[in-house]
């Protein structure tokens, strides 16, 4: 079992920051990707930060391999940021590539 729980979503108005964390427990093993995804309502879950998206320069992940724990800081959010956030992360068991989802957590950005 695998267990990926975030927090630090929230309610922030624009211009400002918020700092989502991830950790993961469980039967961790190899993991070869931590990373994020967000979605909204009718829309196909997208990685952030995006290389040519409107996030560039403005959310950054880093990660804390010895916590298991990857984090997205974002700065400078813009009600377009309002989306539920999931952590994502790829562990390399018995031959295969395993992906693994948080449950999401919710930032919502006012204007």
């Amino acid at each position: 079992q695998v267990q990926l729980v975030e927090s630090g979503g929230g309610l922030v108005e624009a211009g400002g920051s918020l700092r989502l964390s991830c950790v993961v427990s469980g039967s961790v093993l190899n993991i070869n990707v931590m990373d994020w995804y967000r979605q909204t309502p009718g829309k196909q879950r997208e990685r952030v930060p995006s290389i040519d998206g409107s996030q560039k320069g403005r959310f950054t992940i880093s990660r804390d391999n010895a916590k298991n724990t990857v984090f997205l800081q974002m700065n400078s959010l813009k009600p377009e940021d309002t989306a539920v956030y999931y952590c994502h992360v790829v562990m390399y068991r018995f031959g295969n590539d395993v992906h693994y989802w948080g449950q999401g957590t919710q930032v919502t950005v006012s204007s």
